[in-house]
């Protein structure tokens, strides 16, 4: 199993490519991968949020999980997929069998569509792990599965599984907090948005689930460089760059209806550094390519350094 030290830093969270008709489009797919690869990210992971594995049948996601390994094992760069579903059994048997595949890690959302009691959700990761007893977990928090894990929760799944290493926290849940940040730090790596890096950073965080990173990997992979050299104030004026983006930059678009997919592509499409194309699977609101010429005047007027490869 990998260690901790594997899992920092930016990893690539990957779209899917889709044709015009919404099938798979293996061929854009796996150029956007080794480009993503070469960049020099310390890993990739796909069938997240931004990898759309709500959008996708059982069978697509083991195609698309057995490209992204494929591409990411010849390029020496460690991978990681999203095994999240509604269900237990859903997710235990994409666990299986992503570890067939040898991915590095799995990451797993709590079952979104009903709440979860809390007696259950240490045997929920038992069964997911006990599939994949050499793979590192890691657990994506978010709000979206209407219920987030206490510091005790966590600290439960660690001494329980063996192989949690990595939690992926959103906005809302505890280690988006600085004292939770700082406690969970002390077992897991804690991962968050680029532009919580100068805050959280100080409190533990250690990586994050990026978009951003194939938006601009250089730019990305200096901020991450600046995180683990501990220096704040040259790291603050990025940060700073990167949620004026969030906030204003793509605010317009957020009115639209936007998916977290459809910010992803549109960012990637605006640096020129994504070869797919910018459609996001229906039924939710796609970018245009005048949404990418949109967006990028206002990267050049605003914050262009994010934009300079």
């Amino acid at each position: 199993m990998i260690s901790k030290d594997v899992l920092q830093g930016p990893w690539a969270g990957l779209p899917v490519a889709w044709n015009d008709d919404l099938s798979f489009d293996e061929v854009a797919y796996r150029s956007d991968l080794k480009s993503t690869c070469a960049a020099g990210v310390p890993g990739v992971y796909t069938a997240g949020t931004t990898g759309e594995f709500y959008a996708m049948e059982f069978d697509e996601w083991k195609i698309i999980t057995r490209v992204t390994v494929e591409e990411c094992q010849r390029a020496g760069t460690p991978v990681m997929i999203g095994v999240t579903s509604t269900y237990t059994l859903g997710a235990v048997r994409r666990a299986a069998f992503a570890a067939e595949l040898g991915v590095d890690a799995i990451q797993v959302a709590l079952p979104y569509w009903m709440e979860m009691d809390d007696r259950m959700i240490l045997p929920f990761f038992q069964e997911i792990t006990e599939v994949c007893p050499n793979v590192a977990l890691s657990i994506y928090e978010t709000k979206r599965t209407k219920k987030t894990l206490t510091l005790e929760q966590h600290q439960g799944v660690f001494d329980s599984t063996g192989t949690y290493l990595a939690v992926k926290s959103n906005e809302g849940t505890l280690g988006c907090s600085p004292e939770g940040c700082k406690q969970l730090s002390k077992f897991v790596n804690v991962w968050v948005g680029e532009d919580k890096f100068s805050t959280l950073g100080p409190h533990g965080a250690i990586g994050s689930a990026s978009a951003l990173v194939y938006m601009n990997p250089r730019i990305i992979l200096y901020m991450f460089d600046l995180l683990l050299k501990k220096k704040w104030d040259e790291l603050k004026p990025l940060t700073d760059q990167v949620a004026r983006l969030v906030e204003e930059g793509l605010k317009p678009f957020a009115a639209r209806g936007f998916t977290d997919t459809a910010f992803d592509r549109l960012m990637g499409k605006t640096s020129g550094f994504l070869s797919m194309d910018v459609r996001s699977r229906g039924t939710y609101t796609s970018p245009t390519n005048e949404d990418v010429y949109s967006l990028k005047k206002w990267m050049k007027e605003n914050t262009p350094e994010l934009l300079v490869q």
